[in-house]
């Protein structure tokens, strides 16, 4: 998962080379997705009204249900 976050955020931004991405544990066996990315990047992994973040979302959640796990993402600064 933290690789398919990675490449969809590398495909978003201007500068693949500052993306980081953290699994961690969360609450009743669900996983969170830490992204961070360039501050000057921010508004392009957001979006207009969040759409891309909910974009980013529904696709890496699609994927976990594939593989039977729950994963939340999260855009951080």
């Amino acid at each position: 998962m933290e690789e398919l976050v990675r490449t969809l955020a590398a495909s978003l931004v201007e500068h693949p080379d500052a993306i980081a991405v953290r699994t961690l544990d969360g609450e009743a066996g669900e996983t969170v997705i830490e992204l961070r990315v360039a501050p000057d990047d921010m508004g392009k992994v957001i979006g207009k009204q969040g759409r891309i973040a909910k974009a980013i979302r529904v696709v890496v959640k699609a994927a976990a249900i594939k593989e039977n796990k729950k994963v939340t993402v999260e855009i951080v600064q």
